[in-house]
């Protein structure tokens, strides 16, 4: 069985349809990359697995969202406990005003979590499966706006951690940082498919080449290819996949 999957898959904003006849299946404990120009379909498509899109008014979807089988947007569903499935990493670093020990147990806080020692040890393991409890660990009581622009990121990618999702959604988590901190969050996001399935949707090819196993290129609304990333990029089977990678438009 998948992970996740989207079958026949039609989303609207109004009248303007942003997805059409969209169908992919992701296997457990991979990365997949979405590509394609702005405007293009993909973080609407990301948003999907945890109906983040269910946030802006006069949407419409249409077809099946699948975790492990189950259908997101079947009646019935409840939407916080998918959300605690699904961690999610922005585009740019999100941290609360809060302490960096309080920002990665916000979420735990809010589901209900009072035992302060699962808390504490919960914070501390999220925290070093980002690589960054040596950065932190002296200063777990200041507040988080102090980190560095990627160490803030590699943050919020712990608070989502410590909710112990199985997904793990990505928008672009890196196009506002710098080659180093790029350099870690890749590294980080390999470390961690083998615990979790990850989405990332990406603009850089380069990226998407170095940290994922599958590449979904979308345009226009379309999926145009789904494939393994190394055949993907060296030999796809879409003339308009071949455009896009070499730079003849996007």
């Amino acid at each position: 069985m998948y992970k996740l999957e989207s079958k026949h898959v039609d989303f609207f904003y109004g009248a303007s349809q942003a997805l059409k006849d969209i169908n992919i299946s992701i296997e457990e404990n991979t990365v997949t990359a979405l590509i394609g120009p702005s405007g293009c379909g993909k973080s609407t498509y990301l948003r999907l697995f945890n109906r983040m899109n269910d946030l802006i008014s006069n949407t419409t979807i249409k077809g099946e969202v699948l975790i492990d089988g189950l259908d997101v947007y079947a009646k019935g569903v409840n939407v916080d406990s998918l959300r605690k499935k699904t961690g999610m990493v922005f585009q740019k670093p999100n941290p609360f005003p809060k302490t960096i020990f309080e920002n990665v147990a916000y979420g735990l806080r809010v589901n209900g979590i009072t035992d302060e020692k699962l808390i504490q040890e919960r914070v501390e393991s999220s925290i070093k499966k980002v690589v960054l409890w040596d950065e932190v660990k002296d200063k777990l009581k200041k507040s988080a706006f102090e980190l560095s622009g990627g160490q803030q990121q590699r943050l919020c990618i712990a608070r989502a951690l410590a909710i112990q999702p199985s997904v793990i959604l990505m928008d672009e988590p890196t196009s506002a940082l710098d080659p180093i901190s790029t350099a870690k969050i890749e590294e980080l996001v390999y470390e961690l498919k083998s615990k979790y399935t990850i989405v990332i949707v990406t603009h850089n090819m380069q990226q998407a080449a170095r940290v994922s196993d599958k590449t979904a290129f979308f345009y226009l609304g379309e999926l145009i290819e789904f494939n393994i990333t190394r055949e993907l990029f060296t030999n796809p089977m879409v003339e308009r996949t071949q455009n896009y990678i070499t730079g003849r438009f996007g």
